[in-house]
């Protein structure tokens, strides 16, 4: 019986090319493709893939992160990681991954890869261990590993002009949301993010550290000057920037932000 699978990167000729290799090699059908971590999760979810080959470095969510949301939604399938970059390779069998192949993909890497897969699709399919089982306890190793060594994206891509500057993450003070473009501010730079959306932002970033205190705005809970009392008991957020821009907080997070700060 073929292994239903899902191939995810953010290259398509990278993602045709091991769609060729999958079908040249059989035992595989790819029921799905994804170019991004977010739609990865979506076509996951809505196609229950027996596995997903995942690259590493994408826009969005990283493969890592992936395996974090699927760890945490416990979505019943494995993964193999595909990538360029071997940085990660060791850490990857550390942790009993599936398997960790290197590009360009080398059929005969690939069959051993699939192999690996199908044997143990087996056995957390045999009496008296789950799937969700089996994968949990390889993705929790995983995103364990990644999170002491890795930790979130320590620096972000700001374009100010015609260039881009490298701003740490601990010093935005917020992101808004304005005409479709994510406004990035610090105490020394303000431009935009190559980021398409805040969910995309935000995932990247330090959940503890970054709110989103409002559905078009983030911001660094350490960065906040001043808590202005607002109508109907809500609140706006005086930033420490230069020009101490003032962001609402939605009605939903009013709640945590008195939480938090014992309001």
């Amino acid at each position: 019986m073929s292994l239903r699978a899902i191939v995810v990167d953010d290259e398509q000729l990278a993602r045709e090319e091991l769609c060729f290799l999958l079908e040249r090699r059989g035992g595989v059908d790819v029921v799905g493709q994804a170019g991004n971590g977010l739609e990865a999760l979506t076509t996951i979810e809505r196609l229950n893939p027996d596995l997903v080959f995942l690259d590493v470095q994408m826009p969005g969510l990283t493969g890592f992160e992936v395996a974090h949301r699927i760890l945490e939604r416990q979505l019943q399938t494995s993964l193999i990681f595909v990538t360029a970059f071997d940085r990660h390779a060791i850490e990857a069998f550390e942790v009993n991954a599936v398997d960790y192949l290197l590009k360009p993909v080398e059929p005969s890497r690939l069959d051993q890869a699939v192999q690996r897969a199908e044997r143990r699709i087996s056995l957390d399919r045999s009496p008296g261990r789950g799937a969700v089982e089996g994968l949990n306890d390889q993705l929790r190793k995983i995103v364990q590993l990644v999170a002491q060594k890795e930790g979130r994206r320590e620096q972000l891509a700001v374009k100010v002009g015609e260039r881009f500057q490298l701003v740490q993450a601990e010093d935005i003070i917020y992101a808004s949301l304005a005409e479709d473009t994510i406004q990035i501010v610090t105490a020394q730079v303000a431009g935009t993010s190559n980021y398409r959306t805040l969910d995309e932002l935000q995932a990247r970033l330090d959940p503890a550290v970054f709110w989103r205190v409002h559905r078009s705005h983030l911001v660094n809970i350490n960065k906040i000057k001043e808590i202005v009392p607002w109508f109907s008991r809500n609140y706006i957020l005086r930033m420490k920037d230069a020009k101490s821009t003032e962001i609402p907080v939605s009605r939903a997070q009013t709640k945590r932000l008195r939480e938090y700060l014992k309001l």
